[in-house]
């Protein structure tokens, strides 16, 4: 029954649709329906930063706010697709999920609802799947976390030269050490502890940085077990992909314990939770493609299967600087590295800046088609640089390339 009331509601939807094309050729901005799918609510940094971004292009585009409907704190299973489900069915024209692990089962919710548009938010299966309705966007958080790793190494730096860190403070090789608080070992993740290790390895060259992951998008205990662990490991600098305050919490407990450690965070500032050690953190603004995607809709012209910018449309930025704390200087060396990510001077994924085994890379096939983890077709890598998410190869980041100075631990 539920299904047959589905496609009655479908084909409903379909000829609405169809009238309203054919009177403006798209549709009004106070009939567009919306709807969003949250893997957490405001409590999480990650989906704090869509949920404004939406609700910012829908203000700039005069879109009432009474017009989408959220679901929070959906896991990544079958509750995505119920949803989902729940949204195509209350007549949302167009539906975005904002987890990668939502991907499934919004492609098969899609695939039964071909006249409604659905944005895998962070996916990587659109373009693959062969539904034109079934879309990916992701922002080039690799700058920001450059931008960020940047502003950790001016610290960074600053200590070395002041004679601050300790012996526990370097390696064997007299490299300073560094941590990152990853949520899970997947390109996205590894593509921006990458850049933030290069970013700070392209004010000290001395480097070395290990990672501990949590397992889990939002897990604020784990998270702050796993910077606590790398703190006592000798690392003087914490960064994260991981969505809550637990790590910046951990390293500011740290600092008052009478430790010299600092902290970059990720989606939201911590200064907050972490005044005396939080640097910056790198973010996204959302609501560029929010803005871009529901402008389409009311001009009834097509969304990209991928879509994917950076600098280049103010889609990246990091919070502002914790001045009481940053290292003299920080502000004009961030201002001269955004302006070459904006102008694209400056490449994050420069291969003449990393090594794999000893070896500049000079080739990478960045698209698996057979599900074997491994790259099966679209070239990375062309003159000397490794183009991380390209919307001709897809949005998600696919830099899965574990490089010469970074450690993964169990």
């Amino acid at each position: 029954m539920k299904k047959l009331i589905s496609l009655l509601l479908a084909l409903c939807l379909v000829m609405s649709l169809s009238v309203m094309a054919m009177a403006d050729g798209g549709i009004a901005p106070e009939d567009l329906k919306i709807g969003m799918v949250c893997i957490g609510d405001n409590n999480s940094g990650y989906d704090i930063a869509h949920i404004t971004g939406l609700e910012k292009a829908m203000d700039a585009l005069g879109v009432p706010a009474e017009n989408v409907t959220y679901k929070y704190n959906v896991s990544e299973d079958e509750s995505a697709a119920d949803a989902c489900y729940d949204l195509a069915d209350t007549g949302c024209q167009i539906i975005f999920t904002d987890s990668y692990g939502h991907q499934t089962y919004t492609q098969q919710v899609a695939s039964e609802y071909p006249e409604i548009i659905f944005c895998a938010m962070t996916g990587d299966m659109a373009k693959q799947s062969g539904y034109a309705n079934l879309k990916n966007a992701f922002n080039h958080t690799f700058e920001s976390r450059y931008v960020s790793g940047v502003v950790a190494g001016m610290k960074l730096k600053e200590l070395i030269d002041g004679g601050e860190l300790a012996d526990e403070n370097y390696d064997a090789d007299g490299n300073a050490k560094i941590g990152y608080v990853g949520a899970f070992p997947y390109a996205e993740v590894v593509s921006g502890y990458t850049a933030f290790f290069l970013g700070i390895r392209s004010i000290v060259e001395n480097v070395h940085m290990d990672v501990r992951y949590t397992n889990s998008w939002f897990d604020p205990i784990g998270e702050a077990e796993a910077a606590n662990a790398l703190m006592a490991d000798g690392c003087v600098i914490i960064g994260q992909h991981a969505d809550s305050t637990g790590a910046p919490s951990a390293v500011q407990a740290y600092h008052e314990a009478g430790h010299t450690v600092f902290c970059v965070g990720y989606n939201i500032d911590m200064q907050s939770v972490a005044p005396d050690v939080a640097l910056t953190s790198a973010g996204n603004d959302w609501s560029v493609y929010y803005t871009f995607a529901l402008q389409s809709m009311i001009d009834g012209t097509e969304i990209p299967t991928d879509w994917s910018e950076g600098y280049n449309e103010g889609a990246n930025y990091i919070f502002p600087l914790n001045e009481s704390i940053v290292a003299e200087g920080t502000a004009d060396k961030v201002a001269e590295v955004e302006a070459g990510l904006t102008d694209g001077s400056l490449q994050v994924f420069d291969c003449s800046t990393f090594t794999v085994e000893g070896e500049h890379p000079t080739s990478f096939l960045a698209i698996d088609l057979d599900g074997d983890f491994e790259g099966d077709e679209g070239e990375a890598i062309t003159d000397g640089i490794f183009h991380e998410s390209l919307p001709e190869l897809r949005s998600a980041p696919y830099f899965s390339i574990r490089i010469d100075g970074i450690t993964e631990l169990s």
